[in-house]
């Protein structure tokens, strides 16, 4: 082989291994690198209503995605539309009146992303929050019981015992920098319930006793005949 031909074969080598190390740049169908949603992520997150379908632990293909650990929101993704999109929806859908919650997570509508809302009942104003990349750092050793229900696990409630205070660190969607916060009382109890959606554990898990709520299923039996609670034709999970 000619010193031409050597160095013709190197440079051709190297093209092919060039091309195959940016096929795993972290970019989706939109060319945009750092953003790695799913096709499946991207549907729920484009197709949604503000109110968005809520996922529920009797539903089969339900249950794979609220048993899922959640992953964090790359930086990218952070600055995207469909992030914004997303702490839109999750704030519309749990203050909807057939959702009527005091939290929500994003598991919850479908998507294993590290985003929950939650009342916070320890300001003036119980404003209803997003949180992002949330992380609790820190749990206080004193624990009480209380009761828990789940808009995922509807018609029943339980008492589970959490931590009365915890550190959280998260993402602020407002100031757009990382933040670390200490929350006390039922605000944390909310936190704790939500975050742990994230890790794919729900609150029955962690319940001294479960028991049936009737005034529940009776309110929410009223917002199934108006189809609330139907399964958009266009999910992607079956």
């Amino acid at each position: 082989m000619s010193y031409k031909s050597l160095i013709a074969v190197i440079v051709l080598v190297a093209a092919v291994i060039s091309c195959k190390s940016n096929t795993n740049t972290g970019t989706n169908n939109n060319g945009q690198t750092g953003i790695t949603f799913t096709p499946e992520e991207l549907m729920i997150l484009n197709q949604s209503d503000s109110v968005m379908y809520l996922t529920v632990i009797g539903d089969k293909s339900d249950s794979i995605i609220l048993r899922k650990t959640s992953r964090d929101f790359t930086e990218h993704e952070l600055q995207s539309k469909e992030f914004q999109t997303l702490a839109r929806n999750l704030l519309a859908t749990v203050q909807d009146p057939s959702q009527d919650g005091v939290g929500i997570s994003a598991p919850q509508v479908g998507l294993n992303l590290r985003m929950i809302a939650v009342m916070r009942y320890d300001k003036e104003d119980k404003p209803i929050e997003p949180y992002a990349n949330i992380h609790i750092t820190d749990y206080s050793q004193n624990i009480k019981s209380g009761p828990e229900g789940c808009l995922s696990v509807p018609n029943y409630r339980g008492i589970v015992p959490r931590s009365d205070s915890i550190i959280v660190s998260y993402y602020d969607i407002n100031s757009k920098t990382s933040k670390t916060d200490t929350i006390g009382g039922y605000t944390a109890i909310i936190f704790q319930h939500e975050t742990d959606h994230l890790e794919g554990i729900l609150y029955i898990d962690r319940a001294d006793s479960v028991f049936f709520n009737q005034k529940w299923a009776d309110e929410r039996k009223l917002f199934e005949q108006q189809g609330a609670y139907t399964k958009p034709a266009w999910w992607p999970y079956k």
